[in-house]
């Protein structure tokens, strides 16, 4: 494949080239072994990739006004390398963020030390529509209150730094297992060349974390997956998931509470379920709790998660600690609890619930990202660039109207990577969700979901939006 043509920007970190076009270290032997081949034989491997996709029917949804569409992820076949000291920072920068997260939530949830201390506003934390006063009280194994936590980081010519901590129900772990299994049959003979670190043990580690939040004396825990259904975006993933952690995939109708235990119904009869990974939002878990109108939750849930004859991972309430407002305090948070400084910083981020951050954000709504505090996908958000005036113009309306909904960023200028696109590589900006488990121990496993704004000069990444994914190689030392 000729890279002659490949566009090299010093505005943007490009993750295999140099800014004098020269291949990075780390990626020589990937750069060399494309070089070898002939773009009919990359288009090739490509269609193979892309083919293995839609042999397995690894899908996601899109949600409209109109509809709601079911597609294939697209797939780029030119991996992400990551050298062994970069993954090593982040490891570590990640770590100490989830470990953080978990204080914190302990925390607004009990004594409410941080607040008191005046670390974080009060009505930061108890005016979030993500905190839930249910949860008062309530002491998760191990303090763990986030046992899953996907978190987006990017990278720009200052280094990586966190986009967005996805504390609730984070998804994607499926995609990164599904890339890393094409993009290995397609490249195997590269792949053993650059002793790529494995990513496909994830579903093991999720299993011992959720076994490890066991409650105590259950001996052997049953586990189960709980999913709003088949409707659901990431419903492939959570089939997925559902074999990898060897436990039962359940929708709320398939579960039963009885005496504050809850069981799940079996040909055989009721069977006592001990850990529920879930996967839907906490409005939906119990309608005696919270939404009453919710026909996919299961009645008397959160009494039996009270007592504690179950545990649900990620717990209810974890919602507040990644909610966009409370974002600009976690390096303050990780100071507070942790005393220690951040290892990955956080992207400069202006609240529309103060006046003048709200009034320099209108002011320069051209050359802003606003997003919405609870939203995620890519949905409700503007970037300022990209707009036209009469789209800003509607969107400083919904600002004005209701500022604490809003935050303000720079628009960064994430790093680029080769992607095969119309038969020859292009230029494309990336992100990567690596995920981060926390039972007894934190764990990791050495990659990540790398996403791909696919569009030409697209910075949005999600999938919902037109984006796609890329596998991520981390290299042994």
């Amino acid at each position: 494949m000729d890279f002659g043509a490949y566009e090299i920007d010093p505005a943007f970190h490009d993750e295999m080239f140099g800014s004098d076009g020269a291949p990075r270290e780390h990626s020589r032997s990937l750069h060399e072994a494309l070089g070898k081949l002939s773009n009919a034989e990359l288009g090739e491997i490509q269609e193979r990739v892309s083919r293995s996709f839609l042999n397995e029917g690894i899908t996601f949804t899109v949600y409209s006004d109109e509809a709601a569409d079911e597609r294939i992820i697209p797939i780029d076949c030119i991996p992400r390398i990551l050298p062994a000291a970069e993954w090593k920072q982040l490891e570590a920068g990640l770590t100490q963020r989830v470990l953080a997260l978990n204080h914190f939530l302990a925390d607004v949830y009990s004594d409410a030390h941080a607040i008191a201390d005046g670390v974080i506003p009060d009505d930061l934390v108890y005016g979030c529509p993500q905190y839930r006063r249910e949860m008062r009280g309530v002491t998760p194994p191990h303090g763990t209150w986030v046992a899953v936590c996907g978190t987006d980081v990017v990278r720009t010519t200052d280094g990586f730094m966190v986009l967005e901590d996805n504390l609730r129900v984070p998804s994607g772990v499926s995609y990164m297992i599904a890339n890393r299994r094409a993009v290995k049959a397609g490249l195997r003979r590269l792949y053993r060349q650059c002793r790529v670190r494995e990513v496909e043990h994830y579903g093991r580690l999720l299993r011992e974390t959720l076994r490890e939040l066991a409650p105590a004396g259950c001996g052997e825990p049953t586990l189960a997956l709980l999913t709003p259904g088949v409707a659901n975006s990431a419903f492939y993933e959570h089939m997925f998931l559902a074999n990898e952690i060897g436990g039962e995939l359940v929708e709320g109708r398939d579960l039963v509470v009885r005496n504050r235990v809850v069981h799940m119904r079996t040909t055989e009869g009721l069977r006592r379920v001990d850990v529920i990974y879930r996967r839907m939002d906490d409005d939906f878990l119990d309608p005696l709790v919270f939404r009453s109108d919710s026909l996919l939750g299961v009645p008397g849930l959160m009494e039996a998660y009270r007592h504690g004859s179950v545990v649900i991972a990620n717990a209810p309430g974890t919602g507040v600690a990644d909610d966009k407002s409370v974002y600009p305090y976690v390096p303050d948070l990780i100071r507070y609890y942790l005393s220690e400084d951040p290892i990955l910083a956080n992207v400069p981020t202006r609240i529309c619930r103060r006046p003048d951050e709200m009034e320099y954000t209108l002011a320069n709504l051209d050359r802003l990202v606003v997003k919405r505090v609870g939203e995620s996908g890519g949905y409700g958000m503007l970037v300022g660039p990209h707009a036209t005036p009469a789209e800003r113009d509607a969107y400083a309306r919904e600002v004005r109207a209701n500022p604490a909904d809003f935050i303000s960023q720079p628009v960064l200028a994430l790093s680029r990577a080769p992607c095969f696109v119309d038969g020859r590589p292009e230029p494309r900006h990336v992100d990567l969700r690596p995920f981060v488990l926390r039972g007894r121990r934190t764990r990791l496993v050495p990659g990540a979901f790398c996403r791909v704004a696919l569009r030409r000069g697209s910075l949005v990444v999600n999938s919902s939006q037109g984006g796609g994914g890329k596998d991520v190689w981390v290299l042994e030392d």
